[in-house]
């Protein structure tokens, strides 16, 4: 039988209160008491909302990406060429601007390295955000290619999975070493693959 939450304003208040303890204490971490706390709901009027800590957390994540990518997208639409638009993502993710982004950080990274082993579906769900994150900075770059900003032999893929495990990985390293300065260079190569890229 399908599970019915009883009311989707109360769901939509139980996400949007918990989207940042989960991001930033974790999917595992975070207990049905931290939910329970936050929200001033009972167990049982939360249980009547999900299904279980599971779903809550899958909303929870599907409720951060959307904000993260609603202000990707914000950012984007201001810039006039396919080359700004890429190197939005070198000032957006730079550490001077870390209170733009969701509170706790990057929930793809966040998600991705705690779900890895132990929460199949939020695994495969940050897989399809990046899958689609690289489709959209293909799209980019390749507008860029037909317009005559990039160079006509770029590996469009290439660059794009370039530029995303630079970012993610200089958030990585940033955030476990407790030094920005480390995301900062990785944008700066950001920076320099996309000067690279024009003709």
């Amino acid at each position: 039988m399908k599970f019915v939450p009883r009311s989707e304003a109360t769901r939509q208040f139980i996400i949007e209160t918990t989207a940042n303890i989960f991001n930033t204490k974790g999917y595992a971490g975070t207990s049905m008491s931290d939910l329970t706390e936050a929200t001033k709901l009972t167990k049982g009027a939360i249980y009547g909302n999900f299904k279980n800590k599971e779903e809550v957390a899958l909303a929870v994540f599907d409720h951060i990406i959307a904000e993260r990518d609603a202000i990707i997208n914000q950012w984007m639409a201001e810039a006039k060429t396919n080359r700004e638009k890429l190197l939005v993502l070198t000032r957006l993710f730079h550490s001077s601007e870390n209170h733009v982004m969701p509170k706790g950080g990057c929930p793809l990274l966040n998600a991705g390295t705690e779900a890895d082993d132990t929460f199949e579906p939020l695994r495969q769900r940050v897989a399809e955000e990046l899958l689609d994150w690289r489709k959209n900075l293909i799209v980019i770059i390749r507008n860029g290619v037909d317009s005559g900003e990039f160079k006509r032999d770029l590996d469009v893929n290439k660059m794009a999975v370039a530029i995303m495990s630079l970012i993610e990985g200089g958030i990585l390293l940033a955030r476990t070493t407790r030094n920005p300065a480390h995301l900062d260079t990785s944008l700066d190569t950001v920076k320099d693959l996309i000067d690279n890229m024009s003709p």
